[in-house]
């Protein structure tokens, strides 16, 4: 091949298929290529599309700009090839034929080396593909080359970053859902076998899912629909053993790197420039949940609860001091140093938060490490089994601990704990199902039902009690006091379900395994007072029986006696829970004065010992007792303390009851008005009518966390009797009306808390489903003139009003710079301005914002200073 066909500048392979995503990267990109960045490198995992990339943002630069570019492929290169191999296949690339005895280095740098008639450097890129297996040598010649090309730009594309002092990392991360979904649809025509709409896209949006929304990996699952129907390859994707993804067959062979023909090859090019403990370390880590890359998301991702810390990997993956691990060992203290390192190869996802660092596998990564992991047993030691049982006793020993530690001051560090490690805790429940031992899966899971910790539904967290409760009756011994406790817990779970006759069959097969045969136990419905030896968690079952279902005065003494004896075991978790159902019930159904000074003791209680769940859940007895007893206008201040509580943003049962305290308060307040006989109808018409929004809200609230609202008679009786009142006040079909409204509401958005808050925005609840403003409410702010321009004229304008130049701007759009010269000239006429400086005052007010977000975007070259726009 001659050197011209091998890498002369522009010698990009044709794309086979439309670009997709990438905007935000490409933008990234962009800016640095403008303000003449010296080292920019893409980096990211195998497959994810760096050298496309790269590609189809040169392409934007080039027409904008006509930068000569030049590309170096050193996927060629064999490993850990020494700086001498670098040159030469750098030259090869940038130098089309030189007759003069210079030497290669001499010959390409002077290729690169551009000035213009003043003598002053002239910027060239060199784009530096797949630097990752020849690291050292790459970053050698890379260091050398900006040395000795001062107008030199080097786009590198890597799965490790070269390393350079001052080298800008751009992070190529995996296609957002919808993008995912275009291009596998894109690669599904190829086969003849289009994915059309409904059905068969959620399938193939699922099937993107899991393969996590790697191009390469979208691509190869689009061509099994060769062999296998959208639903055949879903089946195939399972994440667990029986996942036949690294079994697939390769994808193209004419057109494609080897290294890129099947998911294992992929991943197998970085493991095996991995060293022996970070390819051990990468395989234990396989014992882990999966997680996910959370860059692609929206803004909200920084909080996403992904991954293990280093706690847990260090507990699971690091071995012991007894030397019994045959093979290649892992200290304790070297775990976080070769996390690291895995990180930089991209082999590992690093998840950071405001608070920790977690750390996970992709999907596809951690099937390649279970295989990997299988490879090491040997007939004495099955590794997979025995770094799987060491997962499983962490969390449930994580679990256990917490329970002691509940209602303390650590309190909130175990929520975000728990919530944090909830894939890896489901995780060791199902292993102790499959492979294990069900009583550790079966400890977790009351564990959690105790701690009222889970981050799904209460419907999964009881289904996953129920089904470790089934395992452990087929052992012998059976763990009976444990198998209790999880009947005790079902209990609590089905009542807060409001699933009433479950519940109850429940307690009385719970009762019946404690009293046996005895016959004290026959009548001990009808003697709630009698204490007939129920340990403690059937204790507190049934007192929360007694108060959620029946509404029950006699509760109070149930629970009182749950409650000395969970403080008799030394169980301050049970004890805690216990006082608070207490309390709660006498500030419910008890006499106004017990309601008011048991309400009232618990409260101070709670705010002296300085734990801010306990106190949040001490405001609603308060709450509750004021509504009922006391002053409903002081429930309504308290209540919005509790919603506005850091413990309501992350317990959304705990932002529910809030809601509810609002309701009953309001209806508290119109029914007092009316009969003091100083109702004012307008302001009662206010207060029905964010009534009964709230209860469409809190009823489909309830819903989503898999409650049968109805069910809930606690809240469902007393929800009823104000939704009533607000009814008497509005009439039949307009409370309809504003109950349906509240019903659309969107409670992963806290939306229902925002409104009973005061911080939602008015224009929501006119909005219907679609969540916007109804446009023929909303005036017209944009200036006549300035809707004269299209679309893509007005994103001209903004940055242009932004201070972008019309070069700059050409590359960010993709654009040649005569077009944007044009659009320029045509959005000056359009707005009759003799000057891109005059755009700004005319550009509408909303987009103001906007426009000082790109004003500090705008490329810019060392030390010069971004001109900022001044709006009239």
């Amino acid at each position: 091949m001659s050197a011209s066909r091998r890498g002369r500048r522009g010698d990009v392979a044709a794309a086979t298929d439309r670009f997709v995503g990438r905007e935000l990267e490409q933008d990234r990109i962009s800016v640095l290529l403008l303000s003449s960045a010296r080292l920019i490198t893409v980096v990211g995992p195998g497959g994810i599309g760096k050298t496309r990339l790269a590609a189809e943002t040169l392409r934007r630069f080039r027409k904008a700009t006509d930068t000569p570019v030049f590309w170096a492929r050193l996927a060629r290169l064999p490993k850990d090839s020494d700086v001498a191999a670098v040159e030469e296949e750098v030259a090869h690339s940038v130098v089309e034929a030189d007759f003069s005895g210079r030497s290669a280095w001499d010959s390409f740098v002077g290729t690169l080396t551009r000035t213009d008639g003043t003598g002053r450097s002239l910027q060239t890129v060199l784009v530096m593909d797949n630097c990752e297996h020849v690291l050292l040598g790459a970053g050698r010649v890379i260091a050398e080359l900006l040395d000795a090309v001062p107008g030199l730009t080097i786009l590198a594309t890597s799965r490790e970053a070269v390393g350079w002092s001052d080298e800008h990392l751009v992070h190529a991360t995996p296609l957002a859902p919808p993008q995912a979904l275009t291009l596998f649809r894109q690669r599904a025509e190829l086969t003849g076998r289009p994915v059309a709409d409904g059905e068969q896209a959620v399938l193939a949006e699922a099937i993107c899912r899991h393969v996590h929304g790697n191009p390469l990996y979208v691509r190869l699952a689009a061509a099994r629909l060769l062999r296998q129907p959208l639903a055949g390859v879903l089946a195939e994707l399972s994440g667990e053993p029986t996942d036949k993804r690294m079994g697939w067959s390769h994808g193209p062979r004419v057109g494609a790197e080897e290294r890129h023909q099947g998911v294992r090859d992929v991943i197998a090019w970085s493991y095996d420039l991995c060293s022996d403990k970070e390819q051990v370390l990468l395989e234990r880590m396989s014992v882990f949940a999966a997680g996910y890359d959370t860059l692609s998301e929206d803004d909200s991702v920084s909080a996403r609860d992904v991954g293990a810390d280093l706690e847990a990997i260090e507990a699971v993956c690091a071995d012991d001091d007894r030397g019994d691990t045959p093979g290649v060992r892992l200290a304790g203290h070297e775990v976080e140093r070769l996390l690291e390192r895995l990180a930089d190869q991209s082999m590992v996802t690093v998840h950071i938060t405001p608070t920790a660092v977690r750390y996970s596998l992709l999907e596809s990564i951690r099937l390649f490490a279970r295989h990997k992991l299988a490879e090491r047993s040997t007939g004495e030691v099955d590794e997979p089994a025995r770094l799987a049982d060491r997962h499983r006793r962490y969390y449930r020993d994580k679990v256990v601990r917490a329970q002691c530690e509940w209602f303390g001051p650590a309190d909130r560090d175990l929520l975000i704990w728990a919530r944090a490690a909830w894939d890896n805790i489901v995780t060791a429940i199902e292993s102790s199902l499959t492979v294990g031992d069900p009583t550790l899966g079966l400890q977790i899971t009351v564990g959690l039902a105790s701690l009222e910790v889970f981050r799904g539904s209460l419907r999964e967290i009881r289904w996953r009690t129920e089904r470790t409760l089934q395992a452990t009756r087929t052992l012998s011994p059976q763990p009976v006091e444990l198998q209790t406790a999880a009947m005790a817990a079902i209990v609590w779970l089905a009542l807060w379900q409001g699933l009433q006759k479950d519940a109850e069959r429940m307690l009385e097969d719970c009762v019946d395994t404690c009293l046996g045969d005895r016959e004290v136990g026959q009548n001990w419905r009808q003697t709630p007072e009698s204490d007939i030896g129920l340990p403690p968690p059937v204790e507190f079952a049934w007192g929360a029986e007694l108060f959620i279902i029946r509404r029950d005065p006699r509760a109070v003494t149930v629970l009182a006696r749950a409650k000395r004896k969970y403080g008799a075991l030394g169980d301050r978790t049970g004890e805690a829970k216990s006082r608070f159902y207490e309390v709660w019930t006498a500030s419910f159904i008890g006499s106004p004065q017990q309601a008011t000074e048991v309400a009232r003791r618990y409260l101070d209680d709670a705010t002296a010992s300085g734990i801010e769940w306990a106190k949040s859940w001490a405001e609603v007895v308060w709450a509750t007792a004021l509504t009922r007893h006391g002053d409903p206008a002081e429930a309504v201040t308290v209540g919005r303390r509790i919603l506005a509580s850091p413990a309501a943003a992350r317990t959304r049962s705990l932002g529910a009851v809030g809601v509810h305290l609002r309701i009953w308060s309001l209806a508290r307040i119109i029914t007092n008005s009316i009969e003091g006989g100083n109702a004012d109808k307008a302001e009662l018409r206010v207060l029905a009518t964010e009534l009964a929004h709230l209860a469409g809200g809190a009823r489909r609230e309830w819903e989503e966390l898999g409650v049968s609202f109805d069910g809930l008679r606690l809240f469902a009786d007393e929800t009823t009797m104000a939704s009533d009142v607000a009814r008497r006040v509005l009439g039949r079909e307009a409370y309809a009306a504003a109950e349906k409204r509240g019903a659309l509401l969107c409670p992963k958005l806290r939306e229902v808390q925002r409104l009973a808050l005061g911080t939602l925005p008015a224009d929501r609840l006119a909005a219907g489903h679609s969540g916007k403003p109804d446009q023929s409410t909303v005036k017209r702010t944009v200036p006549s003139l300035w809707g004269e321009l299209s679309g893509a004229e007005r994103q001209v304008a903004i940055l242009a009003a932004a201070g972008w130049a019309n070069s700059a701007i050409a590359a960010r759009r993709g654009s040649s710079a005569r077009t944007v010269d044009a659009q320029m000239a045509a959005i000056l006429q359009k707005l009759m301005l003799s000057s891109r400086e005059e755009i700004i005052g005319l550009v509408p007010k909303n987009h103001i914002d906007q426009i000082r977000a790109e004003a500090a975007r705008q490329p810019r070259r060392p030390g010069e200073r971004p001109r900022k726009p001044r709006p009239s």
